[in-house]
């Protein structure tokens, strides 16, 4: 089978692999769509050292039921599924209480990140996959190219929607900054769900113009400016949520300003940014704030996103690109040329 393989250092390849064997608790998923994310681009730049180097890439999978292992049920051959984000054990301390995302097992204190297909795991940019039937989760008759995604980029906005939850009352404003992959789908997903008033950010006309077709109450261009405005919309007082799905120095900057007193702020983009944080007065965060470093989203966050998918509440913008040409899309998600999330089809 073909496989997008990571060969080395910002360098992929479509390499010819073994279709896997299964063991007698998984499931030969023949794939439908495996979305190409920002994170592939930041594993593949992790340099030669990298013990990822060789693997099959691809976290966002979904697909069509090609063979059962022996003690498999629940199951058949034909049915469509997504892939767990992160392959959880299901029996720690943090699986029990429904926190799977922060699995002790495969996520143990010092990790680079939780064990995922394509992070550690063999990926879904191939033609099948092995996957427990454990990680699976039933997609009815949603489209799998199309619903690839939800796996992270509706996913982990999802997580950190539910974080806030609190926070997201109907006189309420929200700052999202960054209209991609998963920005465009926290947009939605707000919008779907909230009664907050919902302030969208981007530097891309046309990502500003969908988000002002798809929920958003205002769009600002993220620029020197937007702190000031966003201030002046709020009557000084700042937002009462701000989510950053970039994660660049600007956009952390902007978060940290426009953030109100007693507000919430989630960091999901992994731009490399930072601010400065002194345990006193000398500290531009007001009193107050929670900071999480939001990171992907459990089962239940899952059903949530794929229940909303179903009702037709959100939608992934998919630019499609066939499995041969894996390099070109992840040259053209590097330049900035896709508009919502790329999925190689096999």
């Amino acid at each position: 089978m073909r496989a997008v393989t990571y060969v080395k250092h910002n360098t992929v390849e479509v390499l010819e692999k073994p279709v896997p064997e299964i063991g007698s608790d998984e499931v030969l998923l023949r794939v439908g769509g495996a979305g190409v994310c920002h994170s592939d681009l930041a594993i593949i730049a992790l340099g030669d050292e990298n013990p990822l180097i060789g693997g099959t890439l691809g976290h966002e999978v979904a697909g069509t039921i090609a063979e059962l292992g022996s003690e498999v049920a629940g199951w058949s051959v034909g049915d469509h599924a997504i892939v767990s984000l992160i392959l959880s054990c299901g029996q720690c301390r943090e699986c029990l209480a429904g926190r799977d995302n922060q699995c002790e097992v495969v996520y143990p204190r010092g990790a680079l990140a939780p064990l995922s297909p394509g992070i550690g795991s063999p990926g879904g940019m191939a033609d099948y996959i092995a996957v427990k039937a454990r990680h699976l989760d039933p997609l009815g008759e949603l489209d799998p190219v199309s619903a690839a995604p939800l796996a992270d980029a509706a996913l982990t906005p999802m997580h950190a929607i539910n974080t806030v939850r609190d926070r997201l009352t109907g006189d309420a404003t929200v700052v999202t900054i960054g209209l991609g992959g998963l920005g465009h789908l926290a947009l939605q997903i707000l919008a779907a769900t909230t009664g907050a008033r919902v302030i969208a950010l981007d530097t891309d006309p046309e990502k500003l113009a969908f988000a002002a077709a798809h929920g958003a109450d205002l769009v600002l261009q993220s620029d020197g400016g937007a702190a000031d405005r966003i201030l002046r919309e709020t009557g000084g007082k700042g937002a009462d949520v701000v989510f950053d799905f970039v994660g660049v120095q600007p956009t952390v900057e902007l978060a940290v300003a426009v953030v109100r007193g007693g507000g919430a702020i989630r960091f999901v983009g992994l731009g490399g940014g930072s601010f400065p944080y002194a345990a006193g007065t000398a500290t531009p965060l007001p009193w107050g704030v929670s900071i999480e470093r939001a990171y992907g989203g459990t089962r239940a966050d899952m059903r949530q996103v794929i229940a909303l998918a179903e009702a037709e509440k959100i939608a992934v913008e998919v630019v499609r690109y066939d499995l041969a040409d894996a390099v070109q899309a992840f040259d053209d998600l590097h330049h900035g040329r896709v508009a919502g999330r790329a999925v190689l089809v096999p």
